[in-house]
């Protein structure tokens, strides 16, 4: 299990990597706001770990943001405990939050909890660059033009959204977006991705959709 903790406190930030290291977790650190957003967007975690009060950008502001595009688990970690701020915390979309100071088993027992809920909350919507997804009303646009999707490349689309900047295997598109096992034989992935291609990309200078030979596929924002 990955997990993000987003402390500008270096003594607590310490404290939690070291006990969550030797509970087997795998942990990463981020000491800031804009550090920690980045962090949680471009990496894959189970669950984040994120102080309110951080240089920056405040953790409500980076729960915004990271709602808008990634279904991580989150549990919010503050000194703050009004009632008010524990109700703007979960509004947000934390999934728990837990007040300082706390014990650290606690701290234990509510993220086994929090995994144990299964999936995270779901974005609404997508984004990178001038590409949207809108789940809800299914729907895409590019730099304010509405793309037209069957829905394969919906869903293909959105797998690859969700772990934009991630190479992605003809394997795992195979088993999330067709349900089966990738057989080598068939071409439908690559026909499937050259027609995504075709709609997302051919009609605008910048290129999001890449393959990596060998590997799979990636969708990114690249330096030209």
């Amino acid at each position: 299990m990955r997990v993000l903790i987003i402390e500008d406190e270096r003594k607590l930030a310490d404290y939690l990597c070291k006990g969550l290291t030797e509970n087997s977790y795998v942990v990463d650190v981020a000491r800031d706001g804009i550090n920690g957003l980045h962090a949680a967007r471009e990496g894959s975690y189970d669950i984040v770990l994120l102080d309110v009060m951080l240089p920056g950008i405040d953790g409500y502001m980076l729960l915004k943001e990271l709602r808008r595009d990634k279904p991580t688990h989150v549990i919010m970690i503050t000194a703050r405990d009004q009632v008010e701020d524990r109700i703007r915390g979960l509004e947000g979309g934390a999934d728990d939050y837990l007040v300082k100071p706390f014990a650290f088993s606690e701290l234990l027992a509510r993220i086994q909890a929090v995994l144990r809920r299964g999936t995270a909350h779901e974005p609404t919507s997508l984004y990178l660059g001038d590409l949207s997804l809108d789940f809800a009303r299914r729907r895409v646009m590019r730099a304010g033009a509405r793309i037209d999707l069957t829905a394969k490349e919906f869903n293909l689309l959105a797998l690859l959204l969700r772990h934009h900047g991630e190479v992605i295997s003809r394997t795992v598109l195979a088993e999330k977006v067709w349900e089966m096992n990738f057989d080598g034989d068939t071409n439908a992935i690559e026909v499937a991705v050259r027609r995504l291609r075709a709609k997302l990309d051919d009609p605008f200078d910048t290129k999001l959709l890449h393959t990596v030979r060998g590997m799979g596929y990636v969708l990114e924002l690249r330096d030209s």
